[in-house]
């Protein structure tokens, strides 16, 4: 049996998140379960890259700790962090949060300055691209990182954020009429199918990173281009005319995606929808934002759960049925479904305390 790092890395944050922000989740099962993760994660999950003194942590891991496999990738030093940050918030351990932004200024080099700890070579065929991905999480952990912080932590990563923001702002391409997941590190369009590649579920989540952010900054401009762009675009192409439901990957021009699960509804892409729209309509109370967060809601309350055992499935065909039937695996676990219904429950009660 192995463990995903990505998948005990959200669950330890979310188990924290709700113990330390939920009145009715305050209960000493939820923090013993989230203390054992994160003592299984800090023990097991980092691995010494050699010589070099960095580590990185193994996206695998076998039950009793033994690394299985290492991606290339920063993702799972993301939720490492998150988990890390979040549940030194909770048990007030102070080398924990240490521990937590000394990995984050290596995630910084790997992306900013030299990324060969990564472990990925440089191939001369290789363009080098912008993958929303990376600036849309990194700007999450600085998000995670100041919450709550004095300024000197906010202005410790003050440049990083807006270096983030304005990389996310460059997948903004066909004269503002997509949102495209890979662009140039110049902010170009690539050619070829990666260029035209259109994740509407990734589109939505950075939309709503970045209206978080807008209000922090009280950037009424951003908080526009958040709205308008990534989150009613990705909408307006990713919804499933014909069987309802956001479409996992698209391409610009109408092709054949390339990725064989492309007209597949997946449960995150959903949740992050119910995020945007609902956080969109808070901040400006247009009825048609509510709209289409109800739209969402009936669509991915009607297909996602499973009514007779719990839980929701992950995986469904374009039509709605069920393709998979775990509910648990690599890449979900307990995170996109509690943090969206956590985050809702949050809107919801803020929009209520705010009546007028």
């Amino acid at each position: 049996m192995e463990a995903s790092s990505l998948v005990l890395g959200g669950t330890v944050w979310m188990y924290c998140r709700l113990y330390r922000t939920v009145d009715r989740f305050r209960k000493p099962e939820i923090l013993e379960a989230a203390k054992a993760g994160g003592a299984f994660l800090r023990k097991f999950a980092r691995v010494s890259c050699g010589s070099s003194g960095q580590w990185k942590c193994a996206f695998c891991l076998t039950r009793d700790g033994k690394a299985v496999k290492i991606q290339r990738t920063i993702f799972s030093e993301c939720f490492y962090i998150m988990a890390m940050d979040e549940l030194s918030r909770v048990i007030g351990d102070e080398d924990m949060q240490l521990e937590a932004e000394q990995m984050m200024e290596q995630l910084i080099c790997w992306v900013r300055v030299d990324s060969s700890g990564l472990g990925r070579p440089q191939l001369p065929g290789d363009v080098p691209a912008n993958s929303m991905a990376v600036p849309m999480m990194l700007l999450c952990l600085v998000q995670q990182l100041t919450e709550g912080r004095g300024p000197e932590v906010i202005q410790k990563y003050r440049e990083l954020a807006s270096w983030c923001v304005q990389k996310i702002l460059q997948h903004i391409q066909r004269e503002g009429t997509a949102i495209l997941e890979n662009v140039s590190v110049e902010g170009a369009e690539l050619p070829g199918c990666q260029g035209r590649l259109l994740n509407p579920g990734h589109a939505l989540e950075a939309g709503w990173f970045l209206l978080q952010f807008s209000v922090e900054q009280k950037d009424e401009e951003l908080q526009r281009t958040a709205i308008n762009k990534f989150m009613e675009l990705p909408y307006q192409y990713g919804w499933d005319k014909e069987h309802g439901g956001l479409f996992y990957f698209l391409d610009v021009d109408g092709h054949c995606p390339t990725q064989l699960e492309w007209s597949m509804k997946l449960w995150w892409p959903h949740c992050e929808a119910l995020i945007a729209f609902l956080m969109a309509y808070s901040q400006t109370k247009k009825p048609e934002l509510l709209e289409r967060f109800s739209k969402v809601y009936e669509y991915t309350f009607s297909h996602f759960p499973d009514v007779q055992r719990g839980e929701w499935f992950g995986y469904l065909t374009q039509g709605g049925k069920v393709a998979l039937d775990f509910k648990g695996g690599p890449f979900k676990g307990f995170f996109h479904v509690p943090r969206c219904l956590y985050m809702c429950e949050r809107i919801l009660d803020d929009m209520l305390a705010n009546k007028d």
